[in-house]
């Protein structure tokens, strides 16, 4: 190795440890930080040895998510909205499929992105993506749609909610369904009013926990695979077993606060060393169509939603 690779090598080992550090910080977002790696790759900085953790990065920062849930709120709340959410998740992911066969889209950057708009954004996407054995640009582009239509919804949701006076229920019911990231979803609600926020959030988290069961299924549904190729999403059980200890033991919240903030931040670090290894020649592959698969599956879950919300 010559001294220009290694020098070159050790200012990528410092930027890459610098960008690490800066994940911590509260300021930094996923969004930011996927932007930022993004910024990284095409500035042609490149650490391998380090971006090529994604995949555990993602895999444990689910595990440690798993801490922050609230096993008995879960319970409580899908009381009131378990067929609702079972029924849109189902609608989702089922439109999202078919669009990704009328549109000719890769069939994991399909998934990626129906089950991120079916559930809950960059987490379900985190989830899916090591199950799929998705390919970088295919995890890049999935996050980019869901990013970028996060950042729309949060702006007009709220100004579409009172121009239909919806309720303070109906729109936290809506914004729950309709909005991809959990974030996006408690902003929305957070601006109609505090009612709405309250809904939001629940229903939410009764989505959030639909990332369990499709897992599996997406498991031992991927075709061209026997049953000794599919690969049993271990990292989900594991996250199932974190939830059931929090709430075993609840002498121990303080931990397991800690340990939850730890898989929200090694969440964005994972988004970071995606966006750091992401290789534009593999974007274009996605095309137009991708995009556009995303958008539709966003209008449709959204019209439809907010129609049956006020009929009811």
């Amino acid at each position: 190795m010559s001294s220009k690779t290694k020098l070159s090598k050790s200012y990528s080992n410092i930027i890459y440890a610098l960008i690490i550090l800066l994940c911590f910080m509260p300021f930094m977002s996923p969004a930011y930080a996927l932007v930022l790696g993004i910024v990284l790759s095409l500035m042609g900085v490149k650490n391998n040895e380090v971006t090529k953790h994604v995949s555990l990065s993602l895999k444990a920062s689910i595990i440690l998510l798993g801490f922050g849930m609230n096993l008995t709120q879960v319970i409580e709340a899908s009381k009131s909205g378990f067929m609702e959410t079972a029924t849109s998740v189902v609608f989702v992911m089922t439109i999202g499929i078919l669009l990704t066969k009328l549109f000719k889209v890769e069939k994991n950057t399909g998934l990626l992105i129906s089950a991120g708009t079916a559930i809950c954004g960059g987490s379900a996407i985190a989830a899916v993506s090591p199950i799929l054995d998705a390919k970088t640009h295919q995890i890049s582009f999935s996050l980019i749609v869901v990013f970028s239509l996060n950042a729309i919804a949060l702006l007009i949701f709220p100004a579409i909610g009172h121009y239909f006076n919806m309720s303070q229920e109906a729109f936290g019911n809506w914004a729950a369904i309709a909005i991809h990231d959990t974030s996006s979803v408690v902003g929305a609600g957070a601006i109609y009013g505090d009612k709405a926020l309250e809904v939001a959030t629940t229903v939410k988290l009764i989505r959030a926990l639909w990332i369990i069961p499709l897992s599996i299924i997406i498991a031992f549904f991927q075709k061209g695979k026997s049953s000794k190729d599919v690969k049993i999403p271990w990292f989900i059980a594991l996250f199932v077993i974190t939830i059931l200890i929090a709430y075993l033991f609840p002498q121990n919240a303080n931990l397991y606060t800690e340990l939850s903030w730890l898989g929200k931040k090694g969440m964005v670090i994972a988004l970071f060393l995606i966006g750091a290894n992401i290789h534009f020649s593999e974007v274009k592959k996605a095309g137009l169509s991708s995009f556009m698969l995303g958008v539709m599956l966003w209008i449709i879950i959204g019209i439809s939603s907010l129609i049956v919300l006020n009929l009811k």
